[in-house]
């Protein structure tokens, strides 16, 4: 989930683009994609990942691989192909909810959404658990052979009494690397949830033999993997493990690396055979003896006193502590960047052990609509070294701020305790070892990079170093690390130039609870082997909201932000600087369709809260933190309903219920589980009221986390669950030929097999049984062909909905490969994402000659080239020329050419043409004059980019890393090719 921006583009307040998300070994899972909107009201907070070097380090999630409904022919595909979903043909109990991977085959999550699904038992959880298993393998798409594989590597019991079971898997001798079974079980006996989309037996005969791995050793790994370093770090918590790991086409032999001394901390599955990156999950998620802090923000209408806090008394420092390092954190000021805490970054005690710092006010002529009117500002951009005179004060704020927010976490009902994989350094209640994990308290870096500058920056933050926050997260037992940086960028106006305030980031509660509560999500939606499964897409928009959510209820909570009946006030990051709206575009308990000023909608064209038919509409694409405010304001609703008590206890219990990389859907389902949990069922129908009202309701339906096109609901579940059928055909739009192997799949995950899915038969028809009722998403796609239609499915009756679909020849399926590229390759943003069939993802190139991203020497053209899988006779294109990778929308294609050629040695152009910022997020039609017979191969070239700077405006504009992402990068988010294959 982590986003990344230059500084410009935070100054200008521009929506970042997320990056491709995570598809967890096969979880539902797209990708996701957005390209600035550059509106202010859409803008993204300062919660990004750092940049460094000559321009953004680039930094992604990888994973390889009623009667009728009208017809759909328009060319424009579905986000995200059907990777899940099972046959409707196997019933199941009333209330289970059984969600299927595509990948393995096997259970990625099945629970009771009206109860539990066994009784009460006196037996031990593992007996329990893996009892259920054995009595229902061919549901769980298993075989008896496999629970020899199962072995129990961790387990915790929550603060309600719920046993967690995480059992991993041995394939061959290698442990498998994100896949096993996990199990919840409660106090009284009743299995939960399942989950884990183990390897079944099948799957082993697919994996290479070791003897063809070609990267042989954790040290060769951790090479290919460890990427840049700050100079100076420390390597000794980099890890490498040799794993399988389940691709779409079968095992492969790899190698995990967990890597935290880089500039791009993350963890890495590498093929052992080809070096290829199988997947990459970043570890950054952007945006105090007696002390003396702020409870809210320095000059706050309440907590914006500073006021003493006994440090020792509450555990956080030792009594002779000389540094700001004890249990939980230690905080530091890490002015250079480079990840350790030099002697000067170290901040002391005063006399009589105090830290007793008092924040010391910049008075600014060029901010004096800010800086003491309305609140105090803590450095001048303008002046070199300003910043230390509040280094300390600021380090020892951000200390009270992490300290408090552990101890609120570890408490009930919250419950992030040390079992379930907090950060702290004793272990204080002697766990088993497969428990929770200590020795890794938070590295708190303040002031980060304030001293990067170079030149006439000398003495000042550079580019990459200012307007952000950060928090990275490896799994339990390696040390996460929070960077704090100072705000708005030297030597530019305030604040038109830079809206963002003269102040420091870490002296506002809201944000460093923001960055700490990732943790947070990270520590408790994990896989068996403890790893993180939150990617992008829908689960790295409710890592944000989650952060800002958790936040905002105990300042509520604590009568430090205010939360007026009917009133929308509940605001976010006011400390930030000129106006509310530049990290959220609306506050967090605004109300579907309330008429409240600050309600503004975004760019959804509507007024009023949330609903998740807005979802990529909030800030004019796919975002997490734009997206991320309807589940936040979904669940202040839940607030409002429940309390902030209960909502509190379900919302996090739901994190450790949910399946791997969840959806929106996938945490209501397993709210709605932990409900069951916690309270028997009581607060059923006011949960399912919220999240319908929300458009999260029992019709609502996605293909997983990272479908941008979910499909949204506002029924609340049927009193009796009755099926009717689906039938239709599917045929070719350009030879009206039916189309055998197409899926067809409905979204829907409130009942039954999640997703209902089946295929075309040889004349393209198609049935399908599903519950009856509205649904906006049936979706039809494969070999090259995607379309969705809205269907109305009466019980007992047969409803037709026809497909006429345009196949992409250089979709997946369809046999296309990338030929070649010019210019500097990136993991994860490589060209094969530019046919990968999905807007969510894609190519993304340097914009300097050879490897160059200095955008001080100009723009030099890129070009794709694709084979084709047959042989074609081309009669048009669709291009998405939208920025993709973390880049604002400066990246994104405005003047290309498209070349045909039958053999690559004869070229010739077909069109030429530019693209303006209104084809964003678009797949636009590129029409031929006529059709090109015999094409073998394409070539697609990006002449220049969006950014609105012309050569001679390069060198100053772009210097340092700065400028927008067009002064370093191009990209292409979708190429697709439509014609007929070449006769006879």
């Amino acid at each position: 989930m982590s986003t990344q921006f230059t500084a410009r583009q935070r100054r200008a307040g521009l929506a970042a683009a997320t990056i491709a998300s995570l598809a967890v070994a096969g979880a539902a899972v797209g990708t996701s994609y957005a390209s600035g909107s550059g509106s202010p009201a859409a803008a993204t907070s300062h919660h990004s990942v750092r940049a460094s070097g000559a321009g953004p380090a680039r930094d992604t999630y990888v994973d390889v691989d009623g009667k009728a409904s009208p017809a759909v022919t328009t060319p424009r595909r579905a986000d995200a192909a059907q990777r899940s979903g099972r046959s409707a043909a196997a019933p199941l109990p009333r209330g289970q909810v059984l969600d299927t991977s595509s990948t393995t085959g096997t259970v990625r999550f099945l629970g009771n959404l009206d109860g539990y699904l066994t009784g009460r038992s006196s037996k031990s959880a593992k007996r329990i658990a893996l009892g259920y298993v054995r009595s229902h393998l061919t549901t769980l798409g298993l075989v008896r052979a496999d629970l020899k594989t199962f072995h129990l590597a961790r387990t915790y019991t929550d603060i309600t009494g719920t046993r967690h079971l995480f059992f991993t898997q041995r394939i061959k001798g290698n442990s498998a690397a994100r896949n096993g079974l996990t199990a919840s079980v409660t106090r009284s006996g009743h299995l939960l949830v399942l989950g884990g989309m183990p390897i079944s037996k099948g799957a082993q005969d697919t994996l290479p033999p070791t003897s063809s791995w070609t990267i042989t050793s954790a040290a060769q790994a951790l090479a290919r993997t460890r990427g840049p370093e700050a100079a100076g770090s420390d390597t000794s918590d980099d890890s490498a493990q040799r794993v399988v790991y389940a691709t779409d086409s079968g095992l492969r032999p790899a190698w995990e690396t967990v890597v935290t001394s880089s500039l791009t901390p993350a963890t890495t599955v590498i093929d052992a055979v080809t070096g290829r990156i199988l997947l990459r999950t970043p570890l950054t998620q952007y945006e105090n003896s007696t002390g003396r802090a702020y409870r809210f923000f320095p000059g706050a209408h309440r907590g914006g006193h500073q006021v003493k806090v006994d440090f020792t008394r509450k555990g956080w420092l030792g009594g002779h502590a000389r540094i700001l390092s004890g249990n939980n954190a230690h905080a530091y000021s890490d002015v250079n960047d480079n990840n350790r805490p030099s002697k000067s970054e170290e901040v002391h005690a005063l006399r009589g052990q105090s830290w007793g710092y008092r924040l010391k006010p910049f008075h600014l002529g060029f901010a004096k609509s800010f800086c003491s009117n309305p609140w105090p500002c803590s450095w001048n951009p303008s002046k070199a070294g300003s910043w230390r005179r509040n280094r300390a004060q600021n380090a020892t704020q951000v200390f009270f701020f992490v300290n408090n927010w552990h101890d609120h976490l570890k408490k009930a009902p919250i419950g992030f305790t040390e079992a379930a994989g907090n950060f702290q350094l004793v272990d204080h209640t002697k766990l088993g070892k497969r428990e929770g994990k200590a020795d890794d308290p938070v590295r708190v870096e303040t002031d980060d990079g304030a001293n990067t500058g170079t030149g006439a920056l000398r003495g000042l933050p550079d580019a990459d170093h200012i307007d952000n926050a950060n928090m990275s997260t490896p799994p339990d037992g390696h040390r996460p690390r929070m960077q704090m940086y100072l705000q708005h960028e030297p030597g530019t106006p305030y604040p038109n130039g830079d809206p963002w305030s003269p102040t420091n980031v870490g002296d506002e509660a809201d944000t460093v609870y923001h960055e700490y509560t990732h943790g947070l999500s990270n520590r408790l939606n994990v896989d068996v082997h403890g790893r993180s499964t939150l990617g992008g897409g829908q689960a790295g928009a409710m890592g944000e909201a989650w952060s800002d959510w958790y936040a905002m209820d105990y300042l509520v909570d604590q009568h430090l932000q205010k939360d007026r009946k009917n009133k929308a006030d509940v605001r976010l990051f006011v400390y930030d600087g000129d106006g509310v709206s530049l990290d959220r575009t609306e506050p967090m308990d605004c109300k579907v369709g309330q008429k409240a000023k600050l309600c503004s909608g975004g760019t959804t064209g509507h007024t009023g809260g949330y609903t998740y038919a807005d979802y990529a509409n909030v800030a004019g694409g796919a975002e997490v933190h734009a997206d991320g405010e309807i589940w936040a304001q979904t669940l202040w609703d839940l607030r409002d309903r429940l309390g902030s008590h209960r909502a509190e206890m379900l919302v996090t219990r739901a994190m450790e219920l949910a399946p791997y990389n969840p959806s929106f859907l996938d945490m209501r389902n397993a709210i709605l589980v932990a409900d069951n949990a916690v309270y028997k069922g009581k607060h059923r129908t006011a949960i399912w009221r919220v999240f319908a009202r929300r458009g999260m309701g029992f019709n609502a339906g996605t293909l997983g986390a990272g479908d941008t096109e979910p499909s949204a609901g506002f029924a609340m579940p049927p009193a009796s669950l009755t099926n009717g059928t689906i039938t239709g055909q599917v045929t070719d739009f350009d030879s009206r030929h039916p189309v055998k192997g197409v899926k067809v799949s409905l979204k829907f995950q409130a009942a039954g097999p999640t997703n209902p899915t089946t295929t075309t038969d040889a004349n393209g028809d198609y049935t399908l049984p599903v519950p009856a009722g509205h649904y906006r998403k049936l979706s039809a796609s494969g070999k090259g062909y995607a379309g969705s239609a809205a269907v109305t499915v009466t019980a007992g009756t047969s409803t037709t909905a026809d497909f006429s679909l345009r196949k992409d020849w250089a979709g997946p399926g369809t046999g296309t490969t990338v030929d070649s590229v010019t210019g500097q390759p990136y993991p994860g943003c490589g060209p094969d994402a530019a046919i990968d069939g999905s807007q969510s993802s894609g190519w993304s190139s340097n914009a300097g000659p050879g490897s160059s991203t200095d955008g001080g020497k100009g723009f030099k053209p890129k070009s794709l080239t694709i084979k084709l899988g047959t042989t074609l006779d081309v009669s048009a294109f669709s291009v998405d020329p939208s920025s993709t990778c973390g880049d604002d929308e400066t990246a994104s294609v405005q003047g290309y050419k498209i070349e045909t050629s039958p053999d690559k040695a004869t070229w010739t152009t077909v069109r030429t043409g530019t693209f303006t910022k209104a084809d964003n997020g678009i797949l636009t039609p590129v029409d031929l004059s006529g059709t090109q017979g015999g094409v073998q191969y394409v070539r697609f070239t990006i002449e220049n980019n969006q950014t609105t700077l012309v050569p001679s405006d390069y060198t100053a504009a772009c210097a340092n890393g700065g400028g927008p992402s067009g002064c370093h990068y191009t990209d292409l988010s979708e190429l697709e090719v439509y014609g007929t294959p070449t006769g006879p």
